[in-house]
């Protein structure tokens, strides 16, 4: 049995706390005047042009109009500075909320990334990871509790802030914008909670059984346990391809609800598999480190980094296509998702490129380097970084424009969640033993070489 050591637990409580306290002091410290965002602005002119001029211009007062036409000119313009105004304080004070989304969207799409791997290796009924099945157990513990903070945030955003995510929520911006009133049979804020609901019913259950068929097939004299496990698995699957779609439009494209992409829902599932394969790895070798998990050889870890290298490329065949194809095509509506993040977030939309495709080829490429564990963690922790900023790519751009940064918002929200995912991880390490004795394939798995 695995014990959660002092040290580890202590560690995970000081980075919620201090991600608490981060946060809270983001969320403090986002709320302008009017008059701090125009001096804000006015700085900015001075400095790079742009929005910033413009303002400066609006507000110096020089415009004095000699005749009727002018002073309505001079009026329009006023009015125009005061909506932009208005608008970059809107947009800052969504940063905290957009900081906080993301990475709580993160560490979710990490337990739900496992939940589906699991699942495949029960449905095809893989040979080789069987001994892996109670750390991904572990690891999938995270998605009740993780699901239902990035649901309770999205719903927060739009009723507890001012619709800080998710511009549909508002009434107002629906009551003038036509193609959002097209789309209200669907983004409906109780819509968006009751299929929230259904989304997290379905693989908490799923996860609830699996998990306890699994516990059950340790002591059991049949293969009985084994036969459900394999069938909800299968029966999982489909649901999951559908409900994973559905989320992935719901609790992030929608934050950007004028584009859509047909690739978007496989996008995604894309980032959160080889993110959830890559926190297996992880937290195997440092399970492995501590003196557990002695059945796990090099052989595992090898298989584990085939599949990191061999999802980052998915990944990359993706965002590829949905990029090249749109970008060639050129159409207004759904070109203006590039350009945004090509003007504004060059360095974050290029760089995770770099950091998901090219780093991860050039280190996994070679077999030997896979068994090497300080190499598959380097390697690792790369990779989850690049998802990171995946996701921040996704959210961002619609919810704070070019006011991002990557500060005390963004860092806290991070810590804040990685020490409930760890605390909750190796708290439900300690629940089981981590190895699945009863399991039809255990002995394989053991004995497994490539």
């Amino acid at each position: 049995m695995y014990t959660f050591s002092n040290k580890l637990k202590t560690f995970s409580f000081i980075l919620m706390i201090l991600g608490a306290l981060g946060v809270g002091y983001g969320f403090m410290t986002s709320h302008k005047s009017f008059e701090e965002v125009e001096h804000l602005l006015a700085e900015e002119s001075h400095h790079g042009g742009g929005h910033g001029e413009e303002v400066a211009h609006a507000a110096s007062g020089h415009d004095t109009p000699a005749d009727n036409n002018h002073g309505e000119d001079a009026h329009a313009e006023v009015d125009e500075h005061a909506k932009h105004i208005e608008h970059v304080q809107h947009q800052i004070a969504n940063r905290p909320w957009s900081a906080l989304y993301v990475a709580a969207f993160f560490f979710m799409m990490i337990a739900l990334g496992v939940l589906a791997f699991y699942a495949i290796q029960i449905a095809s009924q893989a040979g080789w990871s069987p001994v892996l099945f109670r750390v991904m157990e572990g690891i999938t513990a995270y998605l009740l509790p993780g699901a239902v903070i990035v649901l309770l945030i999205a719903i927060a955003s739009g009723t507890i802030g001012h619709y800080n995510l998710f511009v549909w929520m508002d009434p107002e911006v629906v009551a003038h914008d036509k193609l959002l009133q097209g789309k209200s049979g669907w983004l409906s804020l109780s819509g968006f909670a009751i299929r929230g609901v259904i989304f997290i019913a379905g693989w908490s259950l799923y996860r609830h059984f699996s998990r306890k068929f699994s516990i059950a097939q340790d002591t059991a004299e049949d293969k009985s346990n084994f036969k459900k496990s394999f069938r909800i698995s299968a029966a999982f699957l489909v649901f999951f391809i559908y409900t994973e779609s559905m989320m992935s439009w719901d609790w992030i494209m929608s934050v950007d609800p004028h584009w859509f992409s047909t690739l978007f829902g496989w996008y995604v599932f894309a980032s959160m598999f080889v993110s959830g394969i890559t926190v297996i790895a992880l937290i195997s070798i440092y399970l492995k480190s501590r003196g557990y998990l002695e059945f796990v050889n090099e052989n595992h870890l090898h298989d584990v980094a085939k599949f990191m290298f061999a999802m980052s490329i998915f990944w990359t065949y993706l965002w590829f296509s949905q990029f090249m194809l749109i970008w060639y095509s050129n159409i207004p509506e759904e070109v203006t998702y590039f350009v945004s993040r090509f003007n504004d977030y060059k360095l974050p939309f290029l760089g995770m490129v770099a950091l998901n495709f090219v780093f991860p080829i050039l280190m996994l490429m070679n077999a030997d380097y896979k068994r090497i564990p300080w190499f598959v963690v380097m390697t690792g922790l790369v990779i989850l970084f690049g998802h990171y900023i995946d996701i921040f790519n996704m959210i961002m751009p619609a919810t704070v424009g070019d006011r991002w940064f990557i500060g005390i918002p963004e860092i806290s929200s991070v810590l804040l969640f990685a020490g409930l995912f760890i605390f909750v991880v190796f708290t439900a390490l300690t629940k089981a033993p981590l190895l699945v004795k009863g399991y039809p394939f255990r002995k394989e798995s053991e004995e497994f070489h490539y």
